[in-house]
């Protein structure tokens, strides 16, 4: 069976078997997708992170399967009524719904209609008129046998009531049949909505669906989530209308097999009852839960692929930040933090309404930044934004020192305040202070900040409130976990949230080489990990290459390169005649880069004995020792002036940071309090299927203001310039 699922993956994904085999085993053994992803390439084929990983859910999915074939069988083999032919149609599924359809008629169910006419005896008349054989002559006096008013069965009607809700429950069970009707119900369904109460949708956000009909087919999945939340608020009511007359059609063509009129009627009377009591209901409500399942499926990539995007932002380094929590009455946090994050100074300021403020509020910042040298000033984008945002440009006019601004986005900020996260690292700070840090620190570094925060409430998804929260929670956990290893981590400097993503570790052990730093002061080597409690020999060979020591005793623990391959970089790095120490000067690295571009990869490998792709990335690790992906992505854009609505006049066009990528279009940070709204059909003049061909979270995108609604503060943009 192992080796039939492999072949089923390597088809599906279409990989050779040999990959989808050496992925399992891999997986079996207990290693990390990035761990395979980045050191184990010879084994995969080099298959990345994407496809390891659908391999991995795969190889769940039908395992899982399995299991429940052999429980399906095994259930029905109890009750003495599985036959060769059932057996053989539940191991040839492909699918969990076929197995379970197939199940469905030897379920244990509550009392039904049926079984209570099974109770009362009426099942073999019911057996008898769903074979229509010839040989009965007259269906009435058979029934008349099966009156017995001790059991409620009064006359010929009621016998023939019974036996037709037998005969539906057997319709309802079918499998074949569920599976035409839920292919054509899907295929020629039509959803359908309307309002129930305006009352409850004051801003109109769902008027469009207050008289909306859509084939399910055709359905995108951000609507069949705002229908579902508009239902769930009791704004909307929603159906699903099917091609009824042609499916009782197809029904009725399949179980009758007589023209007598004797079994004819109570058939036909018994499937109409079927459908419409018990195969439509179910039927509708299925395909509601696989629209909404795969709608959550779409929102949640949608969303894993923003936050990959903002967790990658290029960190802000060498820059002392301040960072201000904006408020109104109850003041403006502020903060100032070095280049490495630490926290300088504190203030709270009062240059808004009620207190007015202004002069004592303008000299505590200026102070601040001439005391401590700020280069960066990070404004969180909640309440008094704006306001806080004129104060300090006025101020940035003033001052004869070189300092910009930039609006920060503050989703989550409170939820790490309130966090054991923000109370550990900040005891002596109150809440909302310690949000001024977290502005100030994620724009610094993103990544290391943002891990701090659950990922769903970062604010870069729009159904995030819809979806399946578990899936949700699983989903951007691996994003997170994928985003760490990418980008490395400095074992002497980061936090136990940022550690506890790094392959192979979790939060305890995270927790102990933070408290083995403490107590030992900086890690010197890679080697030294093994020495932290309950990080074992299979803990350090999955982690050990994602974790980087800057200035460290070996030069090569700054690289990507694994300690498995230290041996043959040392063996290479001498047969050019260098050290692992050159990698630290600037002029020998430049003489290594060139050296490194002649080799022959081939060849080197069989004589270091190590796979191609090993050998690609230690070559590449060499040629830049501490390089950090993220730098290579554009920089944050910062400002000295302000922008209103008022100043936006169609035709202006403007840079601006990309916020946040939906379904239909991407929300642009272009300097005023609102982000515009570029739509997916103004993102480029070619058709646009997903706009996240176009554009990710953090872009930096020139737009053209289209239109300005001030009173509805929206703003209409094109990227077609």
């Amino acid at each position: 069976m192992a080796k039939e699922l492999i072949g089923i993956i390597a088809d599906e994904l279409g990989i050779k078997d040999r990959q989808v085999k050496g992925t399992v085993a891999l997986l079996d053994e207990g290693n990390t997708i990035p761990f395979i992803a980045r050191y184990r390439k010879e084994v995969t084929g080099g298959l990345d992170e994407t496809q390891l990983r659908e391999i991995e859910e795969r190889l769940e999915y039908l395992r899982n399967l399995e299991k429940r074939k052999e429980e399906v069988i095994r259930l029905i083999d109890e009750q003495d009524k599985l036959t060769e032919e059932l057996a053989d149609k539940i191991n040839k599924a492909t699918v969990l719904q076929e197995v379970e359809d197939l199940y469905r008629p030897y379920r244990q169910k509550r009392e039904t209609r049926a079984s209570k006419a099974r109770q009362k005896g009426l099942e073999p008349l019911a057996e008898l008129i769903w074979k229509q054989e010839d040989t009965v002559v007259n269906l009435e006096e058979l029934a008349q046998e099966y009156i017995n008013p001790e059991l409620e069965i009064e006359s010929i009607s009621d016998v023939y009531q019974g036996v037709r809700d037998i005969i539906a429950e057997m319709v309802s069970d079918n499998a074949e049949i569920r599976k035409k009707l839920r292919h054509d119900s899907f295929e020629q369904g039509i959803i359908e909505s309307c309002c129930t109460d305006k009352g409850l949708d004051e801003q109109g956000k769902y008027e469009i669906y207050y008289e909306y009909s859509e084939l399910l087919k055709k359905l995108p999945p951000h609507r069949v989530l705002a229908l579902n939340r508009g239902e769930k608020e009791g704004v909307l009511q929603v159906r699903v209308l099917t091609p009824d007359e042609m499916i009782l059609d197809y029904i009725k063509n399949e179980i009758i097999i007589t023209d007598q009129d004797v079994f004819k009627q109570q058939l036909e009377m018994a499937i109409e009852d079927s459908y419409k009591r018990l195969i439509a209901p179910s039927i509708e409500r299925e395909l509601r839960g696989k629209l909404t399942e795969q709608a959550d499926e779409h929102a949640i990539g949608v969303f894993a692929r923003n936050l990959r995007s903002l967790l990658l932002q290029p960190p802000l380094k060498g820059h002392v930040v301040m960072g201000i929590d904006p408020g109104f009455r109850t003041g403006s946090k502020v903060c100032v933090i070095d280049s490495t994050g630490k926290l300088f100074d504190t203030a709270t300021i009062y240059p808004h309404p009620p207190q007015n403020d202004v002069e004592s509020s303008r000299k505590k910042i200026t102070a601040m930044l001439k005391k401590h040298g700020v280069n960066s000033i990070a404004i969180g984008n909640g309440t008094a934004s704006r306001e806080t945002e004129l104060f300090i440009v006025e101020i940035i006019r003033e001052i004869n020192i070189e300092v910009k601004y930039i609006i920060v986005n503050e989703a989550g900020a409170s939820v790490y305040s309130a966090s054991k996260i923000a109370r550990e690292e900040f005891p002596e700070l109150d809440v909302s202070m310690r949000g001024a840090v977290s502005i100030a620190r994620r724009l610094q570094d993103p990544l290391a900040e943002l891990v701090k925060i659950e990922p769903r409430s970062i604010g870069v998804g729009l159904y995030q409130h819809d979806v399946n929260e578990k899936q949700l929670v699983e989903s951007l956990g691996k994003v997170v976990e994928s985003a760490v290893n990418y980008v490395g981590v400095d074992l002497n400097t980061a936090s136990q949230s940022l550690l506890q993503y790094v392959a192979g570790i979790n939060s305890s052990v995270a927790k102990n080489i933070v408290k083995y730093r403490e107590e030992n002061g900086v890690f010197k080597t890679r080697s030294q990990l093994k020495e932290v409690y309950r990080l074992g020999a299979k803990t350090f060979t999955q982690a050990a290459g994602f974790l980087r020591i800057d200035n460290g005793d070996d030069p090569l623990a700054q690289t990507p390169i694994h300690p498995e391959s230290y041996q043959p970089t040392r063996e290479l790095l001498k047969d050019l005649g260098f050290l692992p120490e050159d990698i630290r000067n600037k002029d020998r690295l430049n003489l290594l880069r060139s050296k490194l571009s002649r080799i022959s990869i081939v060849d080197k490998a069989k004589e270091l004995e190590i796979g191609i792709p090993t050998l690609r990335d230690i070559i590449r690790a060499l040629k830049q020792p501490g390089r950090d992906p993220r730098e290579e992505l554009p920089k944050p854009i910062f400002r000295t002036d302000v922008l209103s609505l008022a100043d936006l006049k169609p035709e202006m066009t403007l840079q601006g940071t990309v916020r946040n990528v939906v379904d239909f279009g991407a929300f642009v940070d272009i300097g005023v309090k609102e982000d515009g709204l570029v739509h997916i059909s103004e993102m480029s003049s070619d058709y646009v299927t997903d706009p996240l061909n176009i554009v990710n979270v953090g872009d930096i995108v020139t737009v053209k203001i289209l239109a300005v609604d001030e009173k509805r503060k929206r703003i209409s943009l094109t990227m077609k310039i």
